[in-house]
């Protein structure tokens, strides 16, 4: 029999369970968090629970908010349970529990209550989680899209936004007019330079709406960047029932994740900030070298590996990296291509953190899967292996291995996997991406004609030719016998 988790139910969970010792009834909101997703809880909701339980930052509880149907969905899972989670260490030594605290509330899914609750003059950072592609981010120019229907709709009726960033600007002109200091932007968004890329977007749709309030959101509001790592696998039945049968608990949102987290941050808090180094949390002078560091190695990683790993049939990522052949791909890619590309970091051993990276990604006990990171490429690719292999080729640095990479997933967007079998879309441009994929078979330019993802790299002569050679070598010859040839040198 289970126990069905909620505050009156603490009490009664096994010893091995960890749960909240502190009062949450004596919690305050600081912070209201838009995107609670399973990254999120395992991440900052995750440092924040340890630092209440030392006795530390009680006004820095999270107050969740949401602005999309998934968002309503996670809030409604949530609800009966008190806000709490279960979050469940994927230890290949042996599996642990902790019931995390620190949300104390979530907002309604609703525009006038979300921008309220970050009007709140106890609220001092709005933080986010919405994915790498809800920064409205243009990838031609890598600036802010300005002519995003989204955008124009906020900028038309500025006063009932529908994204975060009209939201977050109708409460800052509400705090702004009651005389109340404006909260901090944190982003948690695995992008380069977070925190100037939600500046960008947030003064961006200022301007549209009032270059004057631009001017003052400049000036006025911090928008610290940071790094942030944790894998993260989706929660579906697989997760649930091992939290009910390994640790006897009924949870409606568990969270599973890897052993190990990182958090490296900007101390940019004009009103102040929970302890977060008391925990493990690293503040520091450049976090974008740190974030380039992981982006590369890790997010870079992991879409090094996903495409040839789904092609050949692996579903989990573990068993991809059970594969020497995947394993040998990823090492080499790294060690020739990736690394190369960043400067030093002093205190830093790249060869330690690709080292740890394998060790990470061959994790069985997280379960992790090649779907999930097949999924989203036209928005993870100019993120993750674009800026990669543009820097490689303005510096003459070696690039065939990535001109490999984006072959691999050109041939994943054909959409059908080397015995046959369809390969289901997960991409909000899917239907382009495969068209241009099954025209690339002949004519392999077609597929770099998609300046949207490309920018101007398909014009780059030497990586076209690359990409020409290494797409006819995976349909002609196969993944196996192309990935080979390219780790043997």
């Amino acid at each position: 029999m289970t126990i069905a988790l909620n505050t009156q139910s603490l009490a009664q969970l096994p010893q091995t369970v960890a749960h909240p010792s502190y009062d949450r009834g004596a919690l305050k909101a600081g912070i209201v968090h838009v995107g609670v997703g399973n990254f999120h809880r395992a991440h900052m909701a995750h440092y924040l629970d340890r630092l209440f339980a030392m006795g530390e930052s009680h006004d820095w509880a999270i107050r969740g908010a949401g602005v999309r149907a998934g968002d309503a969905r996670m809030r409604d899972a949530l609800a009966g349970q008190d806000w709490l989670t279960t979050v469940v260490e994927l230890d290949p030594n042996g599996l642990s529990a902790r019931v995390i605290g620190s949300m104390i509330d979530f907002t309604e899914v609703d525009p006038a209550k979300t921008i309220a609750a970050m009007a709140n003059p106890e609220v001092k950072i709005v933080s986010l989680t919405i994915t790498e592609g809800g920064y409205f981010v243009d990838a031609k120019t890598d600036g802010f899209d300005a002519a995003h229907p989204e955008i124009a709709g906020d900028a038309a009726t500025p006063d009932a936004p529908r994204t975060v960033f009209g939201m977050i600007l109708a409460a800052l002109r509400q705090r702004r007019a009651a005389g109340l200091d404006p909260f901090t932007v944190m982003s948690c968004d695995n992008l380069p330079e977070n925190g100037h890329v939600a500046k960008r977007t947030v003064c961006g749709l200022a301007a549209l709406i009032d270059p004057a309030e631009a001017d003052w959101v400049a000036a006025n509001v911090a928008f610290p960047s940071s790094m942030v790592d944790c894998i993260t696998p989706a929660t579906s039945d697989r997760e649930r029932n091992l939290v009910a049968e390994k640790f006897g608990i009924t949870d409606a949102a568990p969270v599973v994740c890897e052993p190990f987290r990182q958090w490296v941050l900007e101390d940019k808090f004009p009103q102040g900030r929970p302890a977060l180094e008391k925990v493990g949390a690293e503040f520091v002078a450049n976090v974008a070298e740190y974030e380039l560091m992981k982006l590369r190695i890790l997010n870079g990683g992991h879409a090094a590996i996903a495409y040839p790993s789904a092609l050949i049939g692996h579903h989990f990522v573990h068993d991809a990296m059970a594969d020497p052949l995947i394993r040998d791909w990823l090492i080499a890619l790294e060690e020739r291509e990736i690394v190369p590309t960043l400067s030093p970091i002093d205190g830093v051993s790249y060869a330690d953190y690709q080292a740890l990276i394998v060790d990470r990604f061959s994790n069985p006990e997280v379960g992790d899967t090649i779907p999930r990171l097949c999924l989203d490429g036209s928005n993870r690719q100019p993120k993750f292996i674009l800026p990669t292999l543009s820097d490689a080729l303005a510096s003459g640095k070696a690039y065939d291995g990535l001109a490999l990479e984006t072959a691999l997933w050109c041939r994943y967007c054909a959409g059908v996997d080397e015995t046959g079998n369809a390969i289901a879309p997960n991409d909000d441009n899917h239907a382009e991406l495969k068209q241009r994929a099954l025209e690339a078979k002949d004519r392999p330019q077609a597929f770099l004609e998609n300046t949207t993802v490309f920018g101007t790299l398909g014009q780059n002569a030497d990586y076209s030719a690359a990409f020409a050679r290494h797409l006819s070598d995976l349909w002609n010859k196969g993944v196996k016998a192309t990935l080979t040839a390219y780790i043997a040198g």
